[in-house]
């Protein structure tokens, strides 16, 4: 017997969308697992909220093929659009209206009966800890309560993808954390996550797999392990009781950098299993005797500084 996998959540082939003379997306491919959070990370202007846009039904690409919770983009939009929910970087929250009353409001559009969108409204009222300000205007609410809300009116359509268009942007960071807590157990829940953001670390956090954007192009995707991989200047620190320790271990290692005030070793090294166990190895046919080892590696500012280039006017920001 033998098991089919299933379709991907998302899938685009070649999407190009320019405005005027600006090309914003140039033959750009995706492939989005089901039950995951795909981020896609690239400074302002590089194409993320088009993406967003275009895979939400909001705009047309000028070329290419999408296919989004098994429905073919272009042929089948309403099915599309009753299979996802979209928060965008604007809230929106209407502020005359009480958290409560926003959240009736979508029930009504999503033509849910009355005891069904009341018990819709009470759960997840509930679920985003709002229910003490259920009933006050969403003018009153913080940021991080409208965003909590507006990530619940998504949510009032049971959607199976879930475009999050930077969905941390101006939140301190109590408020980010408890978003970010949200997406897991959305993705716990069978529920694709889209995730643009210029926050590398939230990218780091939350992301089973990261696309890099730059100039309408994916220019590099993985987990954020595998990227950090990518890049030049990951090393192990080793570092030794004492002087003998040191020099055994350069004896048994040949020239790498060192420090003998301190009694570290700087090792070269990607940080996998296999360059540390051949390492180690090294280590132990010297019988070196090391008091603490730890590894570094690149980091996601790394990542994105090497493969699209440090420009002024292009930001992605680390928290």
């Amino acid at each position: 017997m033998t098991s089919t996998r299933p379709e991907p959540a998302i899938v685009a082939s070649g999407l190009r969308k320019s405005f005027g003379d600006k090309v914003v997306l140039d033959g750009l491919d995706l492939n989005v697992a089901r039950g995951t959070v795909f981020s896609l990370l690239g400074a302002n202007g590089a194409g993320k909220t088009t993406t967003v846009r275009i895979l939400s039904t909001l705009i047309r690409a000028d070329a290419g093929t999408v296919r989004v919770a098994g429905h073919d983009l272009i042929r089948e939009p309403d099915a599309v659009r009753a299979a996802i929910g979209v928060t965008g970087q604007f809230s929106a929250v209407d502020n005359l209206l009480s958290g409560a009353k926003n959240l009736r409001m979508m029930a009504d559009l999503h033509h849910l009966g009355r005891d069904e969108g009341r018990r819709r409204v009470g759960g997840l009222l509930e679920r985003f800890d709002l229910v003490d300000a259920a009933d006050k205007p969403a003018s009153t609410y913080s940021g991080g309560m409208r965003r909590r809300l507006d990530l619940a009116m998504t949510l009032v359509g049971s959607p199976q993808v879930i475009f999050l268009d930077e969905p941390t942007t101006g939140l301190d960071p109590r408020s980010r954390r408890t978003m970010w807590q949200i997406i897991r157990e959305l993705v716990a829940d069978g529920v694709t996550i889209f995730l643009t953001t210029q926050y590398l670390d939230e990218a780091d956090e939350l992301a089973d797999r990261i696309a890099v954007l730059d100039h309408g192009r994916v220019v590099a995707e993985g987990t954020a392990e595998e990227l950090k991989r990518r890049i030049p200047g990951g090393h192990v620190r080793l570092r030794f009781a004492d002087q003998d320790g040191l020099d055994a271990a350069v004896r048994a290692l040949g020239p790498v950098a060192h420090d003998g005030d301190a009694l570290t070793l700087r090792v070269p090294s990607d940080g996998s299993l296999r360059a540390l166990k051949t390492l180690i190895d090294r280590l132990d046919a010297g019988a070196v005797e090391v008091d603490e080892l730890s590894v570094h590696t690149p980091d996601l500012d790394d990542v994105f500084l090497a493969l699209t280039g440090d420009s002024s006017n292009e930001k992605v920001t680390s928290r």
